[in-house]
Order: structure tokens, then C-alpha cells, then sequence
């Protein structure tokens, strides 16, 4: 375990330096000058110059990208151009908010997706297969936008339980507030979140659901789960230990995965909701070509996404000791 942990540990510092490189220069083919955009249409050729010669954007890309890991080797992310507040600030007040709704979301569509999907891989042809199956295909259409504001309109606007925008307490100071003896914090924080997670976490729990029923379909037609039955094992145990143990590898590859995608989702999730993560404020400095900050949160995302896959490597190990003596 330790050997295979250290070696995809040795695959991770190559795969930031390519991540940031990507990053860089993804921002550099963007259309529009941010010197321009601060200073305005009115601004003089002269103004822009010298302005672009201030922020250093007027130097070879080279040069620049040099400066860009010179910077990122000190832990410095650079400046807001907008906002005139160290990126790193700005990202470390918005990310948590951002993991609020991702790490619920992830959490409701596991729960969600692995019991719809064993339902209907142990129910096959049944009502209850077609139900799972339709909840699938329904969920894997509906864009996310959509979802988001029909859930809105129901659950805020028609029957009033849950507020429409906004966020409450940070989860972590609402439990806190829970646990000294106020839990009205923690219900509050609750209702904020659980609209914008339920709708991330239900188009998720869609693809989960399809992936643990086919799965569950191929274990539960293998020798082993046929052994066990004829061994005289509880159908649950079977099911349980046996078989969806061997199905869960697909399902961890399909969550690391979607964590990525719902990093990205939260860009217009935190929109239709007014929730004050990451999202609204990459929205911000791209319309803005606020290239450092930027910069410094597709590369949050991406090392973010970086250390999910690599939980997801090491998790391998612990559902299929094969993994690691290969």
C-alpha cells in the first residue's frame, strides 16, 4: 500500500507544473486586453501602454510564465487587478462556500445513484428497473440551469419552505452553533444549501444510478456471487459484501470524475441561487480579463480535482487489493 501510494505521489508534482502551464496559457489566448478593460474604451493608446508595461504583460510569454512559477514557488498567486486584493485571499474566502455545495452534492448522488442503481439491477424488468431507469434518463437531460430554477419555483417560490438565494452560517460554524446549544443556525445554513446541492447532486445521481445498475448486472451473473448463494449466505450479504463491493470500481472512477464536473456546474448553480462561492467570482474576473485571478482559480479547480483523483487512486486499493499489485 505505502509503495503504490509513493509512486502515484511521485505522478502528482508533474501533473500541477502541467496543470499550470495549461492554465497559463489558456489565459493568454483569450480575446481582450485587461489593461484596456481597466482603464477603459476612452483610454489613450499611450495610458494602455504603459499600464500593460506595469503589469508585465507587454514581456515575451516566456518571460512571463517564468515570473508565473517564480511566484507560485513563493506561494503567491499574485493580485486581483479589479478587486486590488491578494488572490489567494479572495480564493480562500469564496472556497469553502464552493465545497459546501460539492461535497453534499457528491454525497447525495452517491446515496441516491447506488440505491436507485442496485434497486434496479436486482429488480431487472421489473417497475421498479423502469422507474430507476427513467429517473436516470430524466436526470442526464435536464441541464443543470433548468433543474436549478424548476426546484426554485417549487420548493421557494410555490410552496415557501426553503429561501431563494443567499447563504446562511458556514456549515462548519452552524454545527458548531448546533453543538453549543442553537440549531436553529444549522437549519438555516440547511435550507440555503440543500437547493443548489439537490440540484447538482440529482443530475449526478442520474449517471451513478446508470452506472452501478450495469455493473451490478455483470457481478451478479459472475461465478463468485452464484458460489456464495449456493453456500447458503443471506441475500443482503450477498448483495452487500459480495457483489456490490466488485461493482463499486466504475462507480469510485465515475465520482472522481464528476467532482470535476461539479466544480464546473457550481459556475451557474451559484448564479440562479446568489451563492457567494467561487463560481460568481470566476463569472466576475473573466468578464472583467482579471487574468491573475483567474489564473489562480482554474488552478484551485485543478489541483482540487487533482487531490480528488488521487483519493480515488488510493481508494482503488482499499475496494480491490488487485490494484496495487499490479
Amino acid at each position: 500500500m505505502l509503495s503504490y501510494t509513493l509512486r502515484r505521489l511521485a505522478f502528482f508534482a508533474p501533473m500541477l507544473v502541467g496543470m499550470a502551464v495549461v492554465v497559463f496559457a489558456l489565459m493568454h489566448v483569450i480575446p481582450g486586453d485587461p489593461a484596456r478593460v481597466l482603464l477603459g474604451e476612452d483610454a489613450t493608446p499611450e495610458a494602455v501602454a504603459n499600464l500593460r508595461a506595469s503589469l508585465g504583460l507587454d514581456r515575451p510569454w516566456p518571460v512571463q510564465l517564468a515570473a508565473f512559477f517564480g511566484r507560485l514557488a513563493a506561494g503567491d498567486l499574485g493580485r486581483s487587478m479589479f478587486l486590488n486584493d491578494s488572490v489567494a485571499n479572495l480564493i480562500l474566502a469564496r472556497l469553502p462556500a464552493t465545497m459546501e455545495i460539492a461535497i453534499l452534492a457528491v454525497l447525495l448522488s452517491v446515496l441516491l445513484g447506488v440505491t436507485l442503481g442496485v434497486a434496479a439491477a436486482v429488480r431487472q424488468g421489473s417497475p421498479v428497473d423502469v422507474a430507476c431507469m427513467m429517473f436516470a434518463q430524466l436526470g442526464v437531460s435536464m441541464p443543470v440551469f433548468w433543474l436549478g430554477i424548476l426546484i426554485m419555483y417549487v420548493f421557494a417560490v410555490e410552496l415557501r419552505w426553503l429561501p431563494s438565494i443567499g447563504r446562511g452560517a458556514p456549515l462548519p460554524d452552524a454545527l458548531w452553533a448546533a453543538l453549543t446549544g442553537n440549531p436553529a443556525v444549522l437549519l438555516d445554513s440547511l435550507s440555503h444549501l440543500i437547493m443548489p446541492a439537490l440540484t447538482l447532486g440529482l443530475t449526478n445521481a442520474a449517471l451513478v444510478s446508470r452506472v452501478v445498475r450495469t455493473s451490478m448486472l455483470e457481478v451478479l451473473s459472475s461465478d463468485f456471487v452464484r458460489t456464495a448463494r449456493a453456500k447458503g449466505l443471506r441475500r443482503i450479504r450477498v448483495l452487500l459484501h459480495h457483489a456490490l463491493r466488485n461493482a463499486l470500481l466504475p462507480v469510485v472512477t465515475v465520482v472522481g470524475w464528476q467532482f470535476g464536473a461539479l466544480l464546473g456546474g457550481a459556475l451557474l448553480t451559484e448564479g440562479i441561487f446568489g451563492w457567494p462561492g467561487l463560481g460568481q467570482l470566476t463569472v466576475n474576473a473573466i468578464s472583467q480579463r482579471d487574468i491573475q485571478l483567474v489564473q489562480g482559480i482554474l488552478l484551485t479547480f485543478a489541483c482540487v480535482f487533482a487531490l480528488v483523483n488521487l483519493a480515488v487512486d488510493l481508494l482503488y486499493c482499499v475496494i480491490d487489493p488487485r490494484v496495487r499489485l499490479g
